[in-house]
Formats: C-alpha cells, structure tokens, sequence
C-alpha cells in the first residue's frame, strides 16, 4: 500500500485526502479509490502478477489511443504491480440494471436502453480496438485456442461435474470436449459455411470477461469498459455468450434477440458479418461452451470456496442449460446425454413457486385471467369478478350537450371523439338526416375517414370486452361525441354496438341521446 501511496504522490505532488479500499472482485488486484482536498479522485490498482498488470496497462493505452471508453492509465510503477487510472464512478452496469434482474429479468424501458447502448457500443472495442493491437502483450495468453478451450471445458469437468458424483466415462467425455474444442476454433469445414468465418477470423479483440459489472455508466448513460486485461484475439461470439446469456441477468427471450440485433446491426459498420442464419448457428454453440465454462467457475467459487453469489447463480445456468439441449443441434451425443443426466439431478430442480399467501392479509382469489410473475404471487380478491354477464352499453352524443353519465356506478368507459373525420352535416342532403339513414352511411363510407377510425375502436373494444367476459364483470360503456350527435357519432355507435353482438354474443344497450333512439341487441 505505501509503494501505492508514493506512485500517487509522484505523479500528484501531494498525499491524498482520503484512500479507500473497494470491494474485492473476482481476481486477486486489489482497488483504491484515492481522493484529493479538491474531491478529485483517481483509482489505485495493487496487482499480484506483472503480466496480468502489464496486459491491462497496454490494452487500456491502446484502447485510448483509439479513442475507446475505458479509463486511462495515468501512472504506472517501475516494477507494474501497481497503476493510477481515471475514476469511472460508482455506478456498474449491474448496478443500474438491478431493478430489472431482482424483478425476475422484467426490465424497464430506462434500463433496456442502457443494455442498447452498452451492447452497440461492443464492437466499437472488438473490432476497432483490435487494430494494430500487439496481442503478444495479452495475458495469459495471446489468442482463443484449442489448449484454451480444453483447459475450461477440463475445468467445469472437474470444478463442478465431479462435485456432482455423477458417474461418466471420462474417455468418451475427453472425445467429445476435443470436437468441441475443434468446432469452435476450426475454420468453415463446407461452402454453406464459408461466410462464417468473415469476421470471426479477421482481427477481433475477444473481451474474454464482458458482464454487466464490467461496465461502468457515466452520468449519461454512457457505458465505460473495465476489467479488460484478460482479453485476447478471438472469435466475437464469446462475448455476446457471455453478456447476453449471463446467468443471473435472466434477459427475456425477447430482450435477448432486440439485444443480439442491436449487435449485429452495430458490427456491420466495422467488418462484414455472416448472414444472420449462419451467424445464430455458430453463436449457439459459443452459448454452449461458455455455459459449461461458467458452470465451472460456479463449482469452483460456490462449491469449493463457499462463495454464495455463485452457488445461487447455478440453477438460472442450469436452466440456460436446459434451453440449450432442448434445441437437439449438438453433435456431441455422449456430453449432451450427460449433461441431461446432469439437468435431472434433483438438487437442480429448482422451479419458481408462486406465493399462496399474502403478507399484507388481503383475501386471494383464483380467478385470475393475467399472466403473473410468480415472484408476485396471489392477486387479491375483487368483489367485481364473477357477478353475472356482461352488458355493454353504446352512446351517442353532443359534445355541446355534454358526455352521458355512467348509471352503473364504475365511473363511465371509453368515450371517443369523431369531430375529425369528414362530417356530412356541413351538407344540405343530410341535413336532416342521421347516422342510420342510408345516404349518410354511402357518404360516410365512401370517404372512407370513419372506417379507418373505427378499426382502431374495434381493436380497444375487442380486448376490453374479452377481458371482461374472462373476469364475469357485469357492465362496459362506450361514447362516441360528435359535433351535433346526429351523424358520424349515430353511424359509429351503430357499428359497434353490432360488431361487439356479432362476434361476443353479449347482450348491447344502445342509445341515441339526441335522436331520442334507444335499441337492445339480446344475448
């Protein structure tokens, strides 16, 4: 720490006001932030390997250079133990996306856009960061190979399938971890697979440990690199495995594939990527691989080192797992019959069990159409469900007489506004006329404003009145306002009323106030 302490003063010229130590990470450096009387801070790095430290010091002046966002190195040590860099601040990617991964992987608008940006901005450091990189200079070793891939696979066989007491024969597993480790570092073995390798073999800079805690947000929202110097020259799918099948994250389906979008539409700007069938393909099997490796990294920080951050993200890994082999693409019979085996272990059953009970006390119901989060559990009961059928009720009205009441007592329904559609009262032939005379219906119909409003009615109404009927409540209503309430408003109400008998079968009330018009379409 003092040597630290002395690299600080000499590129300051002053001891710092405040040295604290932050939170240990995964490996063995230890991190200071090291503030002045003036509240500017830097972070100080004690490592324990020089070419670990010599790795990240040498790619963070090279991604500088470049113009990329990580932290700039500031001083360096005779002997590189021991670094000054730029303070990113305090917010992780993980950190600022933690709503969304406690809630179960249900991410709001904010933090999806903070995974865009951070996921477009990955091929900015794979691609651009690899040019004229020195790979040499990567620690522990230059480039993703076959004795690399071997030595994580013989890791997950050993850190995590062993402490599993599943039975295996070790040689047809060794036979099947050498093909593995073939495919993913082999060259396109057929021409349908040729464009695979467009850019996979063109210089790319592997990050090797891009996560979400490796990402740090500025006050913006802009995303800054960290925790680099594992990286070396490699294929980019092993960074898009790593952050978007990240175990604990729990990304949707859905969120996933925007996400894996984003990256493929951003990659494009710097090398030419396979088509997108070919580039799927090949990144399953780099998902496959690094679930296996990170399974091992659990067994090994969980199983061995009792570090419970990593026993709890098991079972998501395990599921991810299961995902994986469902797909029934991996050629490698014996590994894929035993990690089924291993999926069926019943310490890995884990399944999300929905709360019957309730803390606040509130009485619980069954009758539940909506498709709830199981962290959410039961809904409370409601005294509306289950009452009877249901009745809707259709208005037509004057604006300049005022909106008809809800004699329901709920409070009123839709009301909608057809002043902006073409209105045949401005003309002498319908003055006299309404919404259910049949020139009024030509003219209306053959402008064709009022079909296109309505389309769009009958897709809310649609919804809302199926809903209603799953739920048993008893009443909905609908307005429809025009200028006098006499033609477009008439004509709309009309046509919905009959369009929701034709399809529900539900008993509709119709009524046309100023026409003094009311009808009953029966169940």
């Amino acid at each position: 720490m003092e040597r630290l302490l002395t690299l600080y003063r000499e590129w300051c010229g002053k001891e710092p006001a405040r040295c604290e130590q932050l939170p240990g990470a995964g490996s063995n450096r230890s991190y200071y932030r090291m503030t002045d009387d003036e509240g500017h801070s830097v972070i100080g790095c004690i490592g324990t390997s020089r070419d670990e430290n010599h790795a990240f010091v040498y790619l963070a002046k090279h991604f500088t250079k470049r113009q990329l966002p990580v932290p700039e190195v500031l001083a360096v040590s005779s002997d590189e133990l021991r670094y000054l860099q730029t303070d990113l601040g305090t917010v992780s990617l993980f950190d600022a996306i933690r709503g969304g991964r406690e809630a179960g992987g249900r991410y709001t608008v904010a933090e999806q856009e903070l995974l865009r940006r951070t996921i477009r901005e990955l091929p900015n450091v794979q691609f651009r960061g690899a040019r004229e990189l020195d790979f040499s200079n990567c620690y522990p070793q230059p480039a993703f190979d076959v004795e690399g891939v071997l030595f994580d696979l013989n890791y997950f066989k050993y850190c995590f399938l062993k402490a599993t007491e599943l039975d295996f024969h070790e040689l047809k597993l060794e036979a099947d971890f050498r093909l593995l480790a073939k495919d993913l570092t082999a060259a396109p073995s057929s021409p349908s697979e040729e464009e695979s390798n467009i850019a996979e073999q063109s210089d790319c800079f592997l990050y090797r440990d891009f996560q979400a805690r490796n990402v740090m947000m500025d006050a913006e929202g802009n995303p800054f690199f960290i925790d680099f110097q594992g990286g070396r020259r490699g294929p980019f799918y092993y960074d898009l495995a790593s952050f978007l099948w990240q175990a604990s994250a729990r990304y949707p389906d859905k969120l996933r594939h925007e996400l894996l979008d984003e990256y493929y539409e951003a990659a494009q700007q710097y090398v030419e990527m396979p088509k997108r069938d070919v580039f799927d393909r090949r990144l399953r099997l780099f998902v496959f691989f690094r679930t296996l490796q990170v399974l091992g990294a659990y067994g090994f920080r969980g199983y061995f080192e009792r570090k419970q951050h990593f026993i709890k993200s098991i079972p998501p890994a395990m599921q991810n797992l299961r995902e994986l082999l469902a797909l029934d693409e991996l050629p490698y019979p014996y590994l894929v019959e035993l990690l089924r085996r291993l999926t069926e272990l019943p310490q890995y059953q884990q399944l999300e069990v929905v709360a019957q009970t309730r803390s606040d006390g509130y009485k619980t119901t069954d009758l539940n159409p909506y498709n709830a989060h199981p962290k959410d559990g039961p809904a409370t009961f409601s005294k509306y469900d289950a009452q009877g059928p249901l009745v809707v009720k259709v208005f037509s009205f004057s604006y300049q007489k005022g909106i008809p009441e809800d004699e329901s007592g709920n409070g009123g329904g839709y009301v909608f506004d057809c002043r902006s559609t073409h209105n045949p009262g401005r003309y002498e032939p319908y003055k006299k006329l309404t919404g259910l005379d049949e020139p009024v219906i030509r003219f209306l119909e053959d402008d064709g404003e009022i079909l296109t409003f309505l389309d769009s009615v009958y897709k809310l109404a649609d919804a809302h009145v199926k809903r209603y009927i799953q739920r048993g409540f008893t009443s909905l209503m609908f307005c429809f306002g025009c200028t006098g309430g006499q033609h477009r408003s008439v004509y709309s109400a009309q046509h919905l009323a009959e369009h929701i008998h034709q399809k529900f079968g539900v008993e509709v009330r119709i009524c046309h106030r100023e026409q003094n018009i009311r009808q009953v379409l029966k169940d």
